[in-house]
């Protein structure tokens, strides 16, 4: 078996939005639409005063690498400060809550291990454009 290089350039993936009252969407990076992989790794973007729904998995662990901007992080009745360089692990079960704490956008890298059809969930969302700035930190030429 050959071992496979899979590249992908975050400007030019597809971003969706999970539903029309989300605050975050999500640039897939890589998924199971890769042979034999089973988690899901995202850019995920909070507009400002942004955060995602309640929510848990059951069996996957998720980790947050914050990329740009200011956040806080709630999970089972605890919140931390997550600012840039900020890596954070959630274990499965525990319900959580991501929100954009700081006057701009907050940009993690988001991956799930396993996907839990968390990819799945992303893909059948509504597309969203990606503005200037997203295009800006996603390749690398952000100021």
């Amino acid at each position: 078996m050959n071992p496979a290089l899979y590249l992908s350039q975050a400007a030019h993936m597809p971003a969706f939005r999970i539903s029309a009252q989300d605050t975050n969407y999500f640039v897939i990076l890589h998924d199971k639409a890769v042979p034999g992989f089973e988690h899901v790794c995202v850019v995920e973007i909070f507009e400002p005063g942004g955060k995602t729904p309640p929510n848990s998995h059951k069996a996957a662990f998720e980790f947050f690498y914050v990329l740009e901007g200011e956040g806080k992080a709630s999970c089972d009745g605890s919140t931390i400060a997550l600012t840039r360089g900020s890596a954070m692990l959630l274990p499965p079960g525990g319900e959580h809550v991501i929100e954009n704490s700081g006057p701009g956008k907050l940009y993690t890298l988001t991956v799930m291990t396993p996907d839990e059809q968390f990819s799945d969930l992303i893909r059948s969302g509504i597309p969203v454009e990606l503005d200037a700035d997203d295009i800006a930190l996603l390749s690398g030429s952000a100021k």
